[in-house]
């Protein structure tokens, strides 16, 4: 076999072996994906629910609660959460928020950051740039919750000791298998929207009680929220990718295929005409 007909048969084999990785790991995303999906959608339900009493509390309040978090001031130091990935291999998903996270940055005076996911250190160390936490938070499959009670207790005491003035998180935002969109979230201070649906409840220890209770459990419902919602683009993402990175594979192993195919039929073709012509200079000879 001619040295370059090695060289591509060598190539088909490696394409190939490639290939069944890609389909392996899009096979493996999709299932994480819709165990992600099941988790939002049961979640989502007691958000909303805990969204809407927040809501309701707040806009019936006649001057009378009083909370560090319903503080509103003037805004001289932004703090950014920041979600990404621990791994690679999703497509754009990390680099989408993290160009977010740099256009939100230009437009505030003071950025304060805190990451979650082993990407947006990366890309901050590649930049100069630092953040409160020095170690990432690690964003794994199965989100832990004790890493958000670590991450509100955090940002809550910061908040209330005037580190920063308000708080915001940035997300990739789960709409559908192929559609991801990056969000910027608002969590502190604390704005919510009434439900009028609420107006026939009766709320026992006063709202200066519940709001006291409720405020930390909303805070870390909407972080938990939002890191599920990553988690589920995050699949959704690599899903799409692998099958893109296998589509190519297929399209090459079939264009090398062709080209190996090429070489073959040519060899073929010179070792007869050698053949043909050995035959015609031996016949002549006799």
């Amino acid at each position: 076999m001619p040295a370059s007909m090695k060289q591509i048969k060598s190539r088909i084999q490696a394409t190939q072996k490639t290939s069944q990785i890609t389909k392996a790991m899009n096979m493996v995303s999709a299932s994480k994906m819709k165990r992600a999906e099941r988790l939002i959608r049961q979640f989502s339900n007691f958000t909303e629910k805990v969204g809407a009493i927040m809501g309701h509390l707040i806009a019936s309040d006649d001057g009378d609660l009083r909370h560090p978090l319903l503080e509103v001031r003037p805004v001289s130091s932004t703090l950014f959460i920041v979600v990404t990935s621990d791994r690679g291999l999703a497509g754009p998903y990390n680099s989408n928020v993290l160009k977010e996270m740099v256009r939100q940055m230009k437009q505030t005076s003071q950025p304060v950051l805190l990451t979650v996911g082993k990407k947006a250190q990366s890309f901050m160390r590649s930049r100069n740039l630092t953040s409160i936490n020095p170690v990432p938070f690690l964003h794994r499959d199965e989100v832990n919750f004790g890493m958000v009670k670590t991450i509100v207790q955090q940002i809550t005491i910061g908040y209330e000791s005037n580190e920063f003035d308000e708080v915001k998180i940035i997300f990739n935002h789960y709409v559908n298998t192929l559609t991801q969109e990056v969000r910027v979230q608002q969590l502190l201070p604390i704005v919510t929207s009434d439900d009028e649906t609420l107006d026939s409840y009766e709320f026992e220890g006063g709202p200066q009680a519940i709001i006291d209770q409720l405020l930390p459990v909303y805070i870390e419902n909407m972080i938990y929220g939002a890191l599920l919602d990553s988690k589920a683009s995050e699949h959704a993402s690599r899903m799409t990718a692998m099958q893109s990175a296998t589509d190519n594979a297929k399209d090459i192993i079939r264009q090398l295929n062709l080209f190996y195919n090429r070489a073959r039929q040519a060899s073929v073709t010179s070792e007869l005409t050698d053949i043909i012509g050995g035959a015609n200079a031996v016949g002549g000879n006799q």
